[in-house]
């Protein structure tokens, strides 16, 4: 699935960010913030597009709020909290000019949004698999 492929290909672009580096350069700071954005957009989408294909009922439209709130309830994604926060971070993030603000958000994607990504992108596939299952049998 092309959306999952691409949020995929986001996140581990995202995973292999040097947040060490990313202290001391403002160009990679935003570089590591805008690659977040566009891997929080593909990570919703994709969470769209496959509960579509689980028939479910709700995801043929709505925000991403709404999309989260329903793979929350229907158990495709863990942790509510963090996923609210996340796109609470990306509405926000660009209109960050603090520096404070960067490095939390920074710290914030390393320690709490990297893994919640990845439990997404891991729940996505086994999803996925389900429905080629649901096919072939």
């Amino acid at each position: 699935m092309k959306k999952l492929d691409n949020f995929s290909n986001c996140l581990d672009i995202l995973k292999n960010a040097d947040f060490e580096f990313a202290n001391n350069d403002d160009i990679y700071r935003t570089g590591v913030i805008g690659q977040f954005n566009l891997t929080f957009e593909l990570a919703w989408k994709a969470l769209q597009a496959v509960l579509r294909l689980h028939g479910a009922q709700g995801a043929e439209t709505g925000s991403p709020r709404e999309i989260l709130q329903l793979g929350y309830k229907l158990g495709f994604v863990n942790d509510s909290a963090v996923w609210l926060l996340m796109l609470k971070k990306r509405n926000t993030s660009v209109h960050i000019y603090d520096e404070d603000e960067v490095d939390e958000l920074l710290l914030l994607i390393r320690d709490s949004f990297i893994p919640a990504l990845i439990d997404l992108r891991d729940t996505l596939h086994a999803k996925l698999a389900e429905t080629e299952e649901d096919w072939n049998s």
